[in-house]
């Protein structure tokens, strides 16, 4: 783990949206995880097409989520990754 985080920065989901407002995270080369703590059934777009979502928190600050749009092959890939996975 050391190493695959050498030269990288750990963000928390829940410091993610302070750390955008004070910092160029652009210029860094950064990385978070979450758990997937709700996904909402998958839904349609206005083109046909079908994307899920997930709401991730790093349990850290409940009150904290990001919500994850999954489109394409993420989606028919990863949609029927189970509630709880990190």
């Amino acid at each position: 783990m050391d190493r695959k985080m050498a030269n990288r920065r750990l963000i928390r989901l829940s410091q993610l949206k302070s750390r955008l407002a004070a910092e160029n995270l652009e210029e860094i080369d950064w990385v978070t995880f979450g758990v997937i703590v709700k996904k909402v059934t998958p839904q349609s777009a206005n083109n046909g097409r079908t994307f899920s979502i997930w709401r991730l928190n790093d349990l850290r600050d409940l009150n904290q989520c990001v919500s994850l749009f999954l489109f394409g092959d993420v989606h028919k890939e990863h949609w029927k990754t189970d509630q709880g996975t990190v």
